[in-house]
């Protein structure tokens, strides 16, 4: 048995899963940046990876596009996910939540970087902020009901 919450799991798993994405970005961008004769010497000073935008196919831009969305609705997830196991309740469906909420955005994420096909993006996401609604419902529910 460990000393940790179990939920802190996927907590760590979509970490290194966004550290993954960091890598794919970089990559990617390394590569538009070579069909577009762009080296390391010639950016302009001050440029950021949103300059590619219009210039580089836009497949180039899809792994920066998931990565950046890696970095915005699952910051509440490390948040609910956090309370629950501050709270003793990071076991049984919370955890199978959360780790529901980790496989559907690593399915988006491969999507979104590959295909990049809206219809099927749009469920995977709609999926994921299900299971974040219901680790969210039961630390709010733990919460007005004191139990």
């Amino acid at each position: 048995m460990h000393d940790y919450s179990p939920i802190l799991i996927p907590v760590v798993a979509l970490v290194a899963w966004s550290l993954v994405m960091m890598v794919w970005m970089a990559i990617a961008r390394r590569r538009a940046f070579a069909q577009l004769g762009i080296s390391w010497s010639t950016i302009p000073r001050g440029s950021r990876g949103v300059n590619l935008e219009g210039k580089a196919p836009p497949e180039a831009q899809w792994p920066s596009h998931n990565y950046n969305h890696l970095m915005e609705q699952p910051t509440l997830f490390y948040a609910i996910a956090l309370t629950l196991a501050l709270m003793g309740m990071g076991g049984g469906i919370n955890y199978w939540l959360a780790w529901g909420y980790v496989g559907f955005r690593v399915a988006h994420s491969i999507v979104q970087s590959t295909v990049n096909i809206v219809q099927i993006r749009f469920p995977l996401f709609a999926l994921a902020s299900l299971c974040l609604l219901g680790l969210t419902v039961h630390a709010g529910a733990r919460i007005l009901h004191g139990a």
